[in-house]
């Protein structure tokens, strides 16, 4: 029995703060006693046969004296913890509330019926429910297996972070995860995750294996288009609409990669070194925040290894996740690749091994016989998975395959919504755009004019049935005699056409053949400029007495400096989907204004920015990178977050806090005037940045929120954008979070480089 040293953990999580928790677990026996330090706010469970304790924080602490049920399989059994304020936590009452708030249907009943079905299967099939069924999809989808004895049917997962997967045939095609991170608008990722679970369930699925929440942390990293950005306030907005959209349809979400994942060459292989501090505050929020506020159904674990113990059989990354903050769904393992020791995954809380039992399945079972592995190990597990199953009526309500609710119109219309608010106009000299809507001689040139670019031929490939290309999409609103395609820009012909332009329209980037997922696509990028090639094709069309306008395809930062300065205009279109050729026509037309903003800092140089090192088998992932890593280096990003311009002009004139002093309990609301000098509607992104601290070192500013708001011609609007002050003031120790009361600085504006109004915040400590 041990007793811990007083030192509150504290979280933004719930009323409760200075609550320290200890808990201790025996496999065989649960014996608790509590002692309450009333004067000092510790809470120290003590007595277990074995010995073992788990410290959490004191939000924490009720998830995990609630859910001990998922270490014991004995899932009514709670006990109580008190702390200093005014308030009584029932821990009883909290597991319920969790349990209701994960499941769509009546928990208490699917609880009751787990315990039923507990009893009554045999270990062989509950490590058979445990493994995946195949490592090629049948009829579309991935499975892990089912109980036919006990009508168990299994779990059908199916990939889609843009779509739904090209494996189960045609589907609405959205932009990538970057492009819709652009927008800066999670109500409409919200509306695309509903979508893409709509089209899930239509095509047999009960998994959608996304979003993609991993932290940018270089933009050379193969799938850095499917995730949401380098920042994890926008990761944990865009996260947490995605997967409530999903489940809002009765198809379960499942977030990956679990953690620490950004590379792709070595993915299999590589060890990243992180400190605790990095770790918590950078690389583990978002997927906090999916489980805790979106009640995330299922996640996914990462091919690499933390800290030395690869994700599907890591411990520490595993008891963050169940028994800090209460998940409830279950963690599958990634394709193949993604296991590699049974006793050591199965101890650490690996539920399923997909698409197929490698170390589980009869291993497990052998495990367990031999007494490698406790059976309330795989109880565990396998409790979480018929909660799955039970919760989203898996086996009293299988999905029925529906092709008319597959590339509806409605989804058509929102994917070409959420593309035309993805591109980011990045420069206009001299207003060239919008062009007019009865321009004519325009010549559309570049590799991507007339050709379908949607993204990675990865796990995230979907297929569309009717792609539009930018040449298609300016020619439906220009006519066809207006626009002049051209394949080679050499011949003499060409150079005629080019001379005798109103304006030409280079289309470049990227494509699936230079960014990708690892062994089976492209993987990492070499660089980060465009290709040579298309380098010197805009070399060559600055050397024309023509308006040239860049339209960029990319899934992440692209640098431009070897020919920026020589383009009238340029936009960033990303992997744009199905639709992108008409909302490229509809921003360059004018028919809708710039709406996109930058997800990421675009550095002038590479060298900008920390090392990329995709070959090293152990890499070390410290505090820096993106936006935070240019500040602390003092250096200027050619595109900051947040970046963005528009067709008219703003001005951020204003701005109030509620209260000028606060405690870290208290959520202080920031108000931002924005006024359009401009002459047509625009859309404003406020950003809300803090500033302070001396216990550690911070960023020199951190985002903290955003919000956007349309702003008429001539009118001023106010954005209020709520900012909690634990977020601000907290920070991770050794001895877990700690906030330090002090002065910090608020800053608001249009982007991270753009912060021209502050306020001050004096910060003291929560109340006892």
């Amino acid at each position: 029995m041990r007793l811990l040293p007083t030192l509150p953990l504290l979280t933004q999580y719930g009323p409760f703060t200075g609550v320290r928790a200890t808990r201790c677990v025996g496999f065989a026996t649960l014996a608790f006693t509590l002692l309450l330090w009333l004067n000092i706010g510790v809470v120290v469970l003590v007595g277990c046969n074995d010995d073992t304790s788990i410290i959490v924080p004191e939000s924490d602490a009720r998830t995990a004296l609630s859910d001990v049920a998922d270490i014991s399989a004995v899932e009514n059994d709670s006990a109580a913890i008190e702390d200093t304020s005014s308030d009584v936590f029932d821990p009883e009452a909290d597991r319920r509330a969790r349990l209701e708030a994960f499941c769509p249907v009546d928990s208490v009943e699917v609880e009751a019926r787990i315990d039923v079905l507990m009893e009554e299967l045999t270990l062989e099939e509950k490590t058979q429910l445990m493994v995946g069924t195949g490592a090629f999809p049948e009829d579309g989808v991935y499975a892990s297996a089912g109980v036919e004895r006990l009508e168990l049917p299994g779990i059908r997962m199916v990939d889609g972070p843009r779509g739904v997967s090209h494996d189960t045939g045609n589907a609405t095609v959205f932009p990538v995860a970057m492009a819709r991170a652009a927008t800066w608008d999670p109500e409409l990722e919200r509306s695309i995750g509903q979508a893409i679970a709509i089209e899930t369930a239509a095509r047999g699925g009960d998994v959608l294996l996304a979003p993609t929440t991993n932290i940018l942390r270089h933009p050379r990293w193969g799938r850095a288009q499917e995730t949401y950005g380098e920042d994890p306030v926008q990761l944990t907005a865009f996260g947490v609409a995605f997967v409530q959209g999903v489940q809002a349809e009765g198809v379960m979400a499942s977030a990956k990669h679990y953690a620490a994942n950004s590379i792709e060459d070595t993915r299999f292989d590589v060890d990243v070194a992180i400190d605790e501090r990095t770790l918590r505050e950078l690389y583990l929020p978002h997927f906090e925040a999916m489980v805790r506020d979106a009640h995330l159904a299922s996640l996914m674990t990462s091919y690499n290894a933390v800290n030395g113990d690869f994700c599907s059989e890591n411990s520490q990354l595993l008891s963050i996740l169940k028994d800090e903050w209460g998940f409830l769904g279950f963690v599958e393992s990634d394709w193949i690749f993604g296991t590699y020791n049974t006793v050591k995954a199965a101890n650490a809380g690996l539920d399923i091994e997909m698409p197929v039992p490698k170390i589980y399945g009869p291993a497990l079972e052998s495990a367990v016989e031999k007494g490698d592995v406790d059976e309330s190990r795989v109880d565990a597990a396998v409790r979480r998975i018929l909660r799955a199953q039970l919760c989203y009526s898996l086996d009293s309500s299988p999905k029925v395959k529906d092709p008319t609710r597959v590339e509806t119109a409605a989804h058509l219309q929102l994917s070409r919504e959420a593309a035309t608010r993805a591109m980011v106009l990045l420069k206009n000299a001299n207003g060239l755009l919008p062009l007019a809507s009865d321009t004519a001689d325009v010549v559309l040139v570049g590799p991507f004019a007339n050709v379908p670019n949607l993204g990675d031929n990865g796990s995230s490939e979907a297929t569309p049935t009717n792609p539009v290309t930018p040449y298609e999409g300016l020619v439906e609103v220009l006519g066809e005699s207006q626009v002049l395609l051209l394949e080679d820009t050499e011949t003499e012909e060409s150079q005629a056409a080019l001379a005798a332009a109103s304006v030409i329209v280079a289309v470049v980037g990227l494509s699936a053949a230079d960014e990708g997922e690892g062994m089976i696509a492209a993987g990492d990028r070499p660089d980060m400029q465009l290709p040579e090639d298309q380098r010197v094709l805009l070399e060559a069309l600055a050397a024309q007495d023509v308006p040239v306008v860049v339209v960029m395809f990319g899934g992440t930062a692209i640098t431009v400096e070897s020919w920026f300065e020589s383009a009238d205009a340029v936009v960033m279109a990303w992997y744009p989907g199905a639709e992108g050729g008409h909302a490229i026509a509809d921003v360059l037309l004018g028919v809708e204004a710039p709406y996109g903003r930058m997800p990421i800092a675009v550095p002038v140089a590479e060298s900008d920015l920390p090392p990329f090192d995709n070959v090293s088998l152990e890499v070390t992932y410290d505090y820096w990178h993106g936006y935070r890593h240019l500040d602390r280096e003092g250096t200027t990003a050619r595109f900051p977050l947040g970046y963005g311009l528009t067709y008219s002009t703003l001005e951020y004139t204003a701005m109030r806090l509620s209260s000028d002093t606060a405690t870290t309990d208290e959520t202080i609301r920031v108000a931002v005037d924005v006024t359009n000098t401009g002459d047509r509607l625009v859309n404003a992104l406020v950003q809300v940045y803090s500033s302070g601290g001396v216990d550690v070192e911070r960023a020199v500013k951190d985002l903290r929120a955003f919000d956007r708001l349309d702003v008429p011609p001539g009118e001023t609007k106010t954005a209020e954008i709520d900012v909690s002050v634990r977020a601000i003031a907290r920070y991770w120790t050794d001895e877990g979070w700690q906030e330090e009361p002090g002065d910090y600085v608020l800053r608001a504006g249009a982007h991270a480089d753009a912060l021209s109004l502050q306020s001050n915040l004096l910060v003291s400590g929560s109340p006892r």
